[in-house]
């Protein structure tokens, strides 16, 4: 029996709401691949940036603690 490689489940957060500039993330490959893709929702068919899950974990603790504020 042949193992396939899951496909990514891309989607984009529902705070994002600022005319399209967003990123899309697909963190459902994080357990089985230890990594979280992300890309630009505006070209989807463009590169995609694969995050160690801990790193893009980290990063989003971040955001909600609010250490990336704008001044």
């Amino acid at each position: 029996m042949a193992s396939t490689s899951p496909s990514p489940r891309w989607f984009t957060s529902t705070y994002s709401n600022n005319g399209g500039d967003c990123v899309e993330v697909a963190t459902n490959l994080a357990a089985a691949h230890g990594t979280v893709p992300v890309r630009d929702s505006k070209a989807p068919g463009g590169p995609v940036l694969e995050l160690h899950a801990a790193a893009f974990s980290s990063f989003v603790a971040g955001v909600k603690a609010g250490g990336f504020r704008s001044a």
